[in-house]
């Protein structure tokens, strides 16, 4: 019998909440898909990632954005690239 890693046969989504400035990431913190429908529970990690890089944002001209995705999604694209 084969024993098998239970970590590796699950498909858990990992969803990461990321912070940038402009074109710039700056960084993506793992989040619970589950609890995005919580109050507050995105604003605590954008708290934290704002006092985390104060310095940073007193010297940017451009306030922060925030983006909540899965990066490991790939899009399906039509074979052959995409059209243009």
């Amino acid at each position: 019998m084969r024993s098998v890693d239970f970590f590796c046969t699950t498909n858990i989504p990992v969803m990461k909440l990321m912070m940038y400035i402009g074109n710039d990431l700056i960084e993506a913190v793992p989040v619970n898909d589950k609890d995005l429908r919580i109050p507050g529970y995105l604003g605590k990690f954008k708290r934290y990632l704002k006092q985390k890089y104060d310095e940073l944002l007193k010297t940017s001209q451009e306030p922060p954005e925030f983006l909540v995705c899965n990066p490991e999604m790939k899009p399906d694209l039509p074979e052959g690239g995409m059209a243009g």
